[in-house]
């Protein structure tokens, strides 16, 4: 599924349209009857990790925006993305699809992912009715066109993907929501102090969480502590922090937990800032042959026993495993 950078940048593409009335719905939704939402006005979004939030109403009034604003050094780039920047190659107003292209759609069981029957497939009661989107792996959000298929699929045919959601809205524009999850709730169901692109995220909480006596590589994904981190940023934070995917937290010394947290952020922070002005993301071993020093990459899926086993990619070299026997300082970069 679309990890946080991604998140947020569909939250940029709809907060233009805040304010404005659905005046026609369509989209292929059976458990989100659209046409719930015909007439509601738009009076708010949010974007926590994963989860994209929209805020209707019944009618125009509307209370100060409660959206998250973007990290401040990243503030100025969505802006000058908005002028002179767009997406490449998808037009002005379009967004990418999924970050992780050949992996199974899942949801990470340890995570907040609530079931949708937990919820209600009506808005909810009271003045403030929230739409919960959820990302598929190839979710995405389109701003004034559609998806257009890039090649036929396995029978030949080449057909468009069809959108979850479509909002037309007062002003002329529309969105179009793909491959996602939608339900109703009073309000976000939230924890911004697990956010890792939040300014409010914790770090104390992330590092007694990642000192567990469980290997890292399961507890980095672990919406819980790390909401929006996926398995990109799993790989690349791990590789660029020297550590193996399999050491056991509680093994690894304070500063090696201090650095992983560290590329978390910086990694996860780059990559949205090059979102918003439309340089492609780099990553340095996630899906490569070769790690940047030229060592062979290993790769396997790795996960709880019995639960959702995701790719990994690792240097045996740069991120050496620790030996059984007695705990060691692992060197970092």
């Amino acid at each position: 599924m679309p990890e946080g950078p991604s998140v947020r940048k569909f939250h940029h593409l709809v907060s233009p349209f805040v304010g404005q009335q659905v005046v026609k719905t369509g989209g292929s939704s059976k458990k989100l009857c659209p046409t719930t939402l015909q007439s509601l006005w738009l009076q708010d979004t949010q974007v926590h990790g994963k989860k994209l939030f929209l805020r209707f109403d019944p009618d125009e009034e509307m209370g100060p925006p409660a959206s998250n604003p973007l990290p401040e050094p990243l503030q100025k780039g969505a802006q000058e993305e908005e002028a002179v920047a767009p997406e490449p190659a998808l037009g002005p107003n379009s967004q990418k699809t999924s970050d992780e292209p050949s992996q199974p759609t899942e949801l990470d069981p340890h995570g907040l992912d609530v079931p949708e029957s937990l919820w209600g497939e009506s808005p909810a009661t009271g003045a403030q009715r929230w739409l919960q989107v959820s990302f598929g792996l190839f979710g995405s959000v389109w701003v004034n066109e559609f998806s257009r298929a890039k090649k036929a699929n396995k029978r030949g045919d080449w057909r468009d993907p069809v959108p979850r959601l479509v909002l037309h809205f007062g002003g002329g524009g529309f969105l179009a929501f793909y491959n996602c999850q939608m339900c109703w709730s009073p309000s976000p169901v939230v924890k911004p102090t697990c956010d890792i692109l939040s300014e409010k995220f914790h770090r104390g909480q992330a590092l007694e969480a990642l000192g567990q006596a469980q290997p890292v590589c399961y507890t980095l994904l672990d919406q819980r502590y790390f909401s929006g981190l996926g398995n990109i940023i799993k790989n690349e934070a791990l590789y660029r922090a020297g550590i193996h995917p399999l050491s056991r937290g509680s093994r690894l010394s304070a500063s090696c937990l201090e650095a992983l947290v560290d590329h978390v952020v910086q990694f996860s922070s780059d990559w949205l800032r090059g979102k918003f002005q439309g340089t492609p993301q780099h990553t340095q071993i996630y899906r490569k042959d070769q790690c940047p020093a030229g060592h062979q990459v290993l790769k396997e899926a790795l996960g709880h026993p019995g639960g959702f086993q995701r790719l990994t990619w690792w240097c045996p070299q740069c991120q050496p495993q620790l030996p059984p026997e007695e705990p060691q300082q692992l060197q970092h970069p």
